[in-house]
């Protein structure tokens, strides 16, 4: 029997995985580990009741060793390799532990991208602060179009229930592999000194400022390691809302050929199915990466005149009796709840239901904006809703109620025909079950449910 290359990189090695998570990708991750043959430490924060549904997965692995509710300095010592996972700070006292011993430290999609360039694989990245997973399935949908049987195209990085690093198995030198990427785990590009081949900039708001302690440039300096490693026949893609920070920050370091995306670069005679400028933007940066592949106009624009959407990001679950009902979960910013409202352009008839935890991000023009578009607002509890209402929140025609069950409840006792009922949190998901969520994909899906039985 052949060995795998998963095989002949992790087997016999002593690896310490580094989150398991609730989102599957840890889950693959150590399936892929273990079945490779190595000696596999999983450690989580989280509990062993909190992961149940992750651990179930992984019970016929009976050599993979849990450390669960926390992480200890000893399974960071004597190990061949530690695998970190998203969200992990590098100062972690860990994984200095780690280093001390001269233990490489890596993260998984980067390691996967690392094999997959020295095996010939075209990477393309996208990241950005908010658009990255419309753009990368737009994307992947245009490259898969074209592939044919050419080639395997992969989907990979921050998508759900996927996890990157098993592809190794499957890879062959042609293939291409379309990646979300956010800052955290371009941090471990930056870690391996690599880049993808094309890469997607989408655009830079301020997002995740608590793990960041507010320092907005250490944001944008791990977004950028998707280009700083590029070579001079790469390309770097840029919208154009982020394009002058970029290129001032960066400018000379910027060594692959750059292209600005807009929105006026869509023939006028297209149409399309996604609502929104916002979606008018990532469909000019998918025009502009199949172009840049030398892709045919006739393959690109029946993907991009009929793409629907990802679930979660402004995805229409029902019309209800002249009542549109709309599932943006996904939007953890103000200025993606922003994006939103306007994208369904109905001044003051839409219920927004919102709320949740807070980012450490400004509030203004979300708070600027709400009454323009809103006929009533639903809050969720939660430090970010705290703060809105502190902010100036108190003032606007707002509603506060307990749980997610009680707002849907509420928002469509009171709609319409002709309203849009629209769930945009603007911040991150909050809480532990089964009062919160897991993470904002449960809470999109907790939705869901809701509006089903509804």
């Amino acid at each position: 029997m052949a060995v795998s290359l998963g095989q002949k990189l992790f087997g016999g090695q002593k690896i310490t995985l580094m989150g398991l998570g609730l989102l599957g990708r840890g889950v693959g991750d150590a399936k892929f580990l273990a079945a490779s043959g190595a000696e596999l430490i999983v450690t989580d924060r989280k509990t062993a009741i909190e992961l149940r549904a992750s651990v179930e997965q992984l019970k016929k692995f009976s050599k993979i060793k849990f450390v669960f509710g926390e992480h200890r300095p000893q399974d960071f010592r004597g190990r061949d390799l530690i695998i970190r996972g998203a969200a992990v700070p590098p100062d972690s006292p860990y994984l200095l532990e780690a280093e001390k011993q001269k233990i490489p430290i890596t993260m998984s999609t980067a390691l996967f991208a690392k094999q997959a360039l020295q095996i010939g694989v075209t990477l393309i990245g996208i990241t950005g602060t908010r658009g990255k997973s419309t753009t990368t399935h737009l994307v992947f949908e245009v490259l898969k179009r074209a592939a044919g049987r050419a080639r395997l195209v992969f989907l990979g990085g921050n998508i759900r229930n996927v996890a990157t690093l098993p592809f190794l198995n499957k890879i062959k030198p042609g293939d291409q592999a379309v990646l979300e990427l956010d800052s955290w785990q371009l941090q471990g590009f930056g870690a391996e000194k690599i880049s993808p081949q094309l890469a997607l900039f989408t655009n830079f708001f301020p997002d995740h400022l608590n793990y960041y302690h507010g320092d907005l440039a250490s944001y944008l300096a791990d977004k950028a390691h998707i280009f700083l490693n590029q070579k001079a026949d790469d390309y770097l893609i840029i919208g154009e809302q982020a394009a002058p920070l970029i290129q001032k920050t960066y400018g000379a370091k910027i060594k692959s050929r750059m292209i600005i995306a807009s929105p006026k670069d869509l023939p006028i005679d297209w149409q399309f199915k996604l609502p929104g400028e916002h979606n008018r933007y990532n469909l000019a940066l998918a025009l502009a990466a199949g172009r840049a592949l030398n892709i045919s106009t006739t393959v690109i624009r029946p993907v991009l005149e009929n793409f629907t959407g990802v679930a979660g990001r402004l995805e229409l679950i029902r019309d209800r009796g002249g009542v549109k009902i709309y599932n943006d979960t996904t939007a953890t910013t103000p200025e993606a709840t922003l994006a939103g409202l306007r994208a369904l352009a109905t001044k003051k008839k839409v219920i927004l239901i919102m709320g949740g935890a807070d980012k450490n991000l400004d509030l203004a023009i979300l708070l600027d904006n709400l009454p323009r578009y809103c006929r009533e607002i639903i809050l969720l509890p939660g430090t970010g809703t705290d703060k809105l209402l502190a902010a100036g929140g108190n003032k606007l025609k707002t509603k506060s109620v307990k749980n997610l069950a009680a707002a849907v409840k509420l928002a469509l006792a009171g709609a319409r025909a002709g309203n849009t009922v629209l769930f945009s949190p603007a911040f991150s998901s909050f809480g532990p079950p089964p009062g919160g969520f897991k993470n904002e994909f449960d809470r999109g899906d907790q939705f869901n449910k809701l509006i089903k039985e509804y």
